[in-house]
């Protein structure tokens, strides 16, 4: 289910609550998990979600004025997650591959029945064993549809390097899938 976030926007101006809680079925999930795998603490990403959409609530007479609003919230929860680094952890920077993700999985639809399970299966194992930095590539522009560019600047890295990592998550799921039908 998408969401208007231009309509979003608008509304949390004129203090609708209903608003912020739609913007947080629709994206809590995914900063939590971004959270998580910057701060390796359950309580600690629990809490910087929440700080992220206090700080959204905070800030609502000024939300309609921002371009891109998904770009924004997870530059926030990126800052967000650091801030908590520094002052909790004295880590001040990020070591991808040291991260623990949430294991991916790809959700089933009713026309995905027609894809065998074993494929799917091979495709979330796939997916599972890239190193962690890759995953978490894969799984911003995938799974939460940011842009290369985007993702990027979330992460602090060029869009060249986005554009290798994809191209390696890719290419490992694509292999996969490929060993498995010539079986």
């Amino acid at each position: 289910m998408d969401i208007d976030l231009h309509d979003i926007s608008f509304r949390l101006a004129k203090e609708d609550h209903t608003a912020l809680r739609e913007l947080y079925n629709h994206f809590g999930k995914q900063f939590y998990e971004l959270a998580l795998a910057i701060v390796q603490s359950v309580e600690m990403a629990e809490e910087i979600v929440e700080d992220v959409f206090i700080a959204v609530w905070k800030n609502r007479a000024t939300i309609k004025e921002i371009d891109n609003l998904q770009v924004y919230l997870y530059v926030c929860t990126r800052n967000t997650s650091r801030s908590y680094l520094r002052k909790y952890k004295n880590r001040a920077t990020i070591n991808f591959d040291e991260v623990q993700l949430p294991h991916f999985r790809v959700n089933i639809t009713p026309e995905d029945m027609l894809i065998s399970g074993e494929i799917i299966r091979r495709i979330n194992l796939a997916i599972n064993e890239l190193p962690p930095k890759c995953r978490l590539i894969f799984k911003l522009v995938k799974e939460d549809g940011l842009k290369y560019k985007e993702v990027a600047e979330l992460l602090s890295i060029s869009s060249k390097t986005v554009e290798n990592q994809m191209a390696i998550a890719l290419k490992k799921i694509h292999s996969a899938i490929t060993i498995f039908l010539h079986a």
